[in-house]
């Protein structure tokens, strides 16, 4: 199979520079306008507030203060997308997009670990008790369920011809 140009990957790029960004400027907004540990803000009254909180985890604070480790796992990820992109292991544009989408997300929560030391989080449930999160893991968990559900629904071209 053929591969991908760099130059064609390019095209992906602006999808993980937005996610990047909007990430980035609601975390800054966040930290400018609510008091850490404490401070909320109603969203959707009865459904979800803003508060700031500051996690050196993962989800649900799991692996508290393994920054290397994230920081290494980014650049696996980074490197794994690029290599399935240009390799066409994901072969859609479609694929493409939800990777691309998905290291934005992982991008986001890299720089804050980088610069920071943590990731500011931010969106709180109030029905349930629940891993309070942020763009960037919104845009991981889409991204990871359309993958897996245009997995499960497509239909294996190979196995039909042979």
């Amino acid at each position: 199979m053929e591969k991908r140009s760099y130059g064609s990957i390019l095209l992906f790029l602006p999808g993980a520079a937005a996610v990047v960004a909007l990430d980035q400027w609601f975390k800054a907004w966040i930290v400018a306008h609510i008091a850490l540990d404490g401070g909320t803000l109603p969203l959707i009254p009865g459904l979800m507030h803003l508060t700031h909180i500051h996690n050196t985890g993962a989800a649900f604070s799991m692996l508290e203060g393994s920054r290397v480790f994230f920081l290494l796992l980014l650049a696996v990820f980074a490197v794994l997308v690029i290599l399935a992109i240009r390799t066409r292991y994901l072969e859609t544009g479609f694929d493409c997009w939800i990777g691309m989408l998905a290291l934005g997300g992982a991008l986001g929560n890299g720089i804050d670990r980088f610069r920071l030391g943590y990731v500011v989080d931010m969106f709180e449930l109030e029905f349930m008790r629940f891993a309070v999160f942020n763009i960037a893991d919104i845009v991981l968990c889409v991204c990871a369920f359309l993958y897996i559900l245009r997995v499960l629904t497509s239909r294996d071209t190979k196995k039909e011809d042979a």
